[in-house]
């Protein structure tokens, strides 16, 4: 009886061992096949197409809350303005909040949306940089994230998401008290 159950034990470490073999194996090919993206992989295949409409998000180096300050978020106001004006955007609607921003704009036909935004970005973090005496400082989070709206998404409910977003955050108790917003349609 001993034996036998000795063997039963064997037999299922045995039985386990190879399982555990096999998924290995399994995993191992199959990532072979298949390419196993990571965040910069992903920004290498990014599409801009012409007068289409994205929602943007880009964030503040390691979340600090540094557009607390009216002045640095008035930074980036105006380079999100500067942008519309040099023609390379129509911006539709922005929220700058303390350590991210939102930024519902069509990009011109000349540009992608990779150029436009690292520019609103690399100039933004240039004058906040210059403003404080730094040098260098990093103040946002490298890459970025994109929503191209289709066609069947409503454009204003997106606006009115991204201009509440104070609200939501309990920043303020009505929206016109946030100053680092505008939308096209107010």
């Amino acid at each position: 009886m001993r034996e036998s159950g000795l063997l039963y034990v064997d037999y299922l470490s045995y039985a386990l061992s190879l399982m555990i073999n096999l998924r290995y194996m399994f995993l191992k090919m199959t990532c072979k096949l298949m390419k196993i993206y990571r965040g910069k992989d992903l920004r290498k295949g990014r599409v801009s197409c012409p007068n289409q409409i994205y929602l943007v998000t880009a964030v503040t180096a390691y979340r600090k809350p540094i557009f607390c300050n009216y002045s640095a978020g008035r930074i980036v106001v105006r380079e999100l303005k500067e942008a519309e004006c040099r023609g390379r955007v129509t911006s539709l609607a922005f929220v700058v909040m303390p350590d991210h921003l939102h930024w519902l704009v069509s990009i011109s036909p000349e540009y992608s949306i990779s150029d436009v935004v690292g520019s609103v970005k690399r100039y933004s973090a240039v004058s906040f940089n210059q403003s404080l005496g730094n040098i260098g400082v990093q103040v946002w989070q490298r890459g970025f994230h994109d929503h191209a709206l289709r066609s069947d998404e409503d454009i204003v409910h997106v606006a009115r998401y991204i201009i509440a977003n104070p609200l939501r955050a309990g920043l303020v108790k009505r929206i016109g008290e946030y100053p680092l917003w505008d939308a096209v349609w107010l």
